[in-house]
């Protein structure tokens, strides 16, 4: 098979993923192989490569979010034939008997691993995992428009769970809830599908020009470079930013009562808060560890109800070095797809 490989992290800059030829995988009881149609590229790849998630003693693969089709089966397989399309995220094992596997939040296991970390990805054209982390994939898209869902569109519905948004009655009322949305990536331009699905009213938070364009193109109320300007207190927020000053700006700038919801794998150093201007009046900070199987199964669907239509746009497996560069600098609009 063919595959990006990272011996090394370094800044992309650098570009350490190698393009190398090896056997191709087998499957062992248990697990399918997918041959790779396409796989969506994802800011968490970007802190593999460049080690703000700590450094494997091994070479990895990167990619996580996987659609392709089943081309070999182990023993013992039963969820899955032969070409069937199926997806394959982030969460790829856990062990299922501690206390958080036993109550539903198999996302904070101890023996989790995950897929383009812990064991070869997506930016290859041949990956194996346990049929019971693959998932069927709606219909209603296409592959590449599959693929942001298997990673950005899960821990995006994860942290709309989080930050407790969910449907509203129909018809929906005048005032509408609120939701802002801080960093308008791959992830919030799924997330804001659902939510306008939901009935709320969304406000974005972008530095970038294509970012709010994009989000105003998908119903944003109001889009802009600053919480400053935003003309409403939300009643509900999510971080996608890797950036741990907007903490204490999005607190600040929610209503009374209201939560916000922290979706990165990876943030910066939060800076201190202030318990009255931040905190009081019962603001509420949750974090988003991952995902479970059930957001997973649930998220895809949704996407395939709506349905969902991701942006994407679809790169050749061998520049990954240069799409996580793009991905770096704030140049992809909507989500970048590796196809083999």
């Amino acid at each position: 098979m063919e595959a990006m490989i990272l011996e090394r992290c370094a800044p992309i800059e650098a570009e350490p993923l190698r393009r190398r030829i090896l056997p191709d995988p087998e499957p062992g009881p248990g697990e399918i192989r997918v041959r790779v149609k396409a796989c969506g590229v994802c800011r968490t790849d970007l802190h593999v490569v460049e080690g703000e998630l700590p450094p494997l003693d091994h070479p990895v693969i990167p990619g996580h979010q996987v659609v392709g089709e089943v081309d070999a089966l182990g023993p013992q397989v039963r969820r899955f034939r032969g070409g069937e399309r199926v997806g394959i995220a982030w969460l790829r094992h856990t062990c299922g008997q501690c206390v958080h596997c036993t109550e539903g939040r198999e996302n904070l296991c101890e023996q989790a691993l995950f897929t383009g970390y812990h064991a070869p990805g997506g930016y290859a054209t041949h990956v194996v995992v346990a049929e019971d982390f693959a998932y069927p994939i709606p219909q209603a898209l296409d592959d590449a428009e599959a693929t942001p869902l298997l990673c950005a569109g899960i821990i995006g519905y994860r942290s709309l769970k989080r930050c407790l948004c969910g449907p509203q009655p129909r018809p929906y009322p005048k005032d509408r809830p609120t939701l802002a949305l801080y960093g308008f990536g791959s992830s919030a331009h799924i997330v804001i599908q659902i939510a306008r699905h939901w009935g709320y009213d969304v406000y974005a938070v972008s530095r970038t020009p294509r970012h709010q364009q994009l989000a105003l193109e998908l119903g944003a109320r109001w889009a802009g470079p600053s919480a400053q300007e935003m003309p409403v207190q939300p009643n509900h927020a999510i971080i996608f930013a890797p950036a741990g000053h907007l903490v204490a700006t999005a607190l600040e700038h929610l209503q009374k009562g209201g939560t916000l919801a922290l979706a990165g794998i990876y943030m910066s150093q939060i800076p201190a808060l202030d318990y009255e201007k931040h905190l009081f009046y019962e603001k509420n900070i949750h974090s988003v560890t991952a995902n479970t199987r059930q957001d997973a199964r649930e998220l895809l669907e949704i996407a395939g109800a709506i349905p969902i239509r991701p942006e994407v746009h679809t790169y050749a497996l061998e520049e990954a070095n240069q799409v996580l560069r793009d991905l770096k600098e704030d140049k992809i609009r909507g989500t970048a797809v590796l196809v083999p």
